[in-house]
């Protein structure tokens, strides 16, 4: 026992120093990270940034039944993402991180194109939305695998005192990717028009997945696998088995299960404020406050802005005091903005919901930048991507992947459009209390095993 003390103490040290020793590499590795991220957060995000378009062509009408079964096309990406946590968290501590994430951001980025090259219901009939099913799943799969060996590429790369700065940037890219998406959408409805756009033009954004995510192949297959699977791989220490590692500790089933409930707040915050916004703001705020797709874009794109701008920040700030304070006060904030920021969002007003949804953005920007670097802190290289994969996945099942669904279902029961506050709210206080649980990891050296 105590020489395979000695051994993970060895490792550790000597990744952290092929880390420090060129920062040029750290910065290569993040953007790679970034890009990453780009092209799959492009890939999900306008799937709800364009989704009434969706279920005209893809259910036959916008009504909202069609809404019900496009956003089923959402959850049902979420429920497939277990399968690829396990399979390719299994492989990447196995084998590595570089060459799984390339060629899972091939696959992400051909099934996204795809969508764009179905023919319409009018045409294929019912195959259009099973198509459509289909290719969701297989995008599910492959993002399931993509979020934490990402965080985890980045996260072995980068130094120490600065991991949450430089992790961060993955986040960035995700809403860098939203916004991306939003100007291009909001750009082709201006040109072409509502009706061009829902006959056809909603399929370019689709279509431009293919060079984006080319790009991003290249940019991985130019860096070497992380030094800290490197080290383990050079001592010939890699898990034989990650899954039967994770499954029969308790220390890392404990945090599994704070993988599951400390990203709560994340639901809310990323699918409801930025993925789902558009369609909420178009289909559920009232004949007299609902916008046009163009002003929805607008207003979400404010947002985005904003919380680009303040991640990167934020992770400053949790490098200096620390993950669980910045944690803290972002639920606490979110948790206090949430009501009444919503009820100015449901004036169907451009100013105030401009200013309610950069609220929010900031308000959420302290979870954005650092649940993932926390995520990646709880476990040891050995089993980082295996366990982290499994966690989150479960936990943006229950709390991300339903969201749209159950959004558009229960408002249109209830005819509340609050109902999107109240949800930020209870996940806001999940993830404050689950924040009481964690010790803190700011600074510390990655375990190793």
């Amino acid at each position: 026992m105590a020489s395979r003390e000695a051994a993970s103490v060895e490792l550790n040290t000597a990744a952290i120093k092929v880390v420090t020793a060129d920062g040029k590499v750290v910065r290569r590795a993040t953007v790679a990270g970034a890009m990453g991220s780009f092209v799959e957060w492009y890939d999900y995000g306008i799937y709800g940034l364009l989704t009434t378009y969706i279920a005209v062509n893809m259910m036959g009408s916008k009504d909202l039944g069609s809404l019900f079964l496009t956003n089923v096309g959402f959850l049902v990406s979420f429920l497939a993402r277990p399968f690829g946590s396990v399979i390719c968290g299994y492989l990447g501590d196995k084998m590595g991180r570089k060459n799984l994430l390339a060629f899972l951001l091939l696959m992400i980025s051909g099934a996204t194109a795809a969508i764009g090259l179905i023919p319409s219901h009018q045409v294929i009939g019912v195959a259009a939305p099973v198509l459509l099913i289909a290719l969701r799943v297989l995008q599910g799969f492959s993002a399931g695998g993509e979020v934490a060996g990402a965080m985890a590429f980045v996260g072995e790369y980068a130094h120490n005192k600065t991991r949450n700065f430089a992790m961060s940037f993955i986040a960035v890219g995700s809403f860098a990717a939203l916004f991306f998406g939003s100007a291009v959408s909001a750009g082709l409805i201006t040109v072409l028009g509502d009706a061009t756009m829902g006959a056809w033009a909603w399929r370019v954004p689709f279509l431009l997945a293919v060079p984006l995510g080319l790009i991003g192949f290249y940019i991985r297959t130019r860096l070497e696998d992380t030094p800290h699977f490197a080290a383990l791989r050079e001592r010939n220490t890699v898990e034989s088995n990650p899954l039967r590692a994770v499954f029969t500790s308790r220390r890392h089933i404990s945090a599994i299960v704070l993988t599951i409930f400390l990203p709560a707040l994340n639901g809310p915050g990323y699918y409801l404020l930025f993925a789902y916004m558009p369609t909420y703001l178009k289909t559920s705020l009232g004949r007299d406050h609902n916008f046009s797709m163009l002003q929805a874009l607008i207003v979400t794109a404010c947002s985005l802005v904003a919380i680009i701008i303040a991640i990167p920040l934020m992770a400053r700030l949790s490098d200096r005091i620390g993950r669980k304070p910045v944690l803290a006060i972002s639920s606490i904030a979110m948790a206090a903005v949430s009501f009444p920021m919503f009820a100015l969002i449901t004036t169907g007003n451009m100013g105030p919901a401009c200013l309610a949804t950069v609220v929010l953005a900031i308000a959420f920007s302290g979870h954005a930048a650092v649940v993932h670097t926390v995520l990646t802190e709880l476990f040891p290289t050995s089993v980082r991507y295996s366990a982290y994969s499994i966690g989150f996945s479960i936990s943006t099942i229950i709390f991300g992947g339903s969201a749209p669904l159950v959004m558009t279902e229960i408002i249109k029961a209830t005819g509340n459009p609050m109902v999107p506050a109240y949800a930020s709210i209870i996940t806001a206080l999940i993830t404050l209390a689950t924040v009481f649980l964690l010790k803190e990891t700011k600074g510390q050296e990655l375990r190793s095993a």
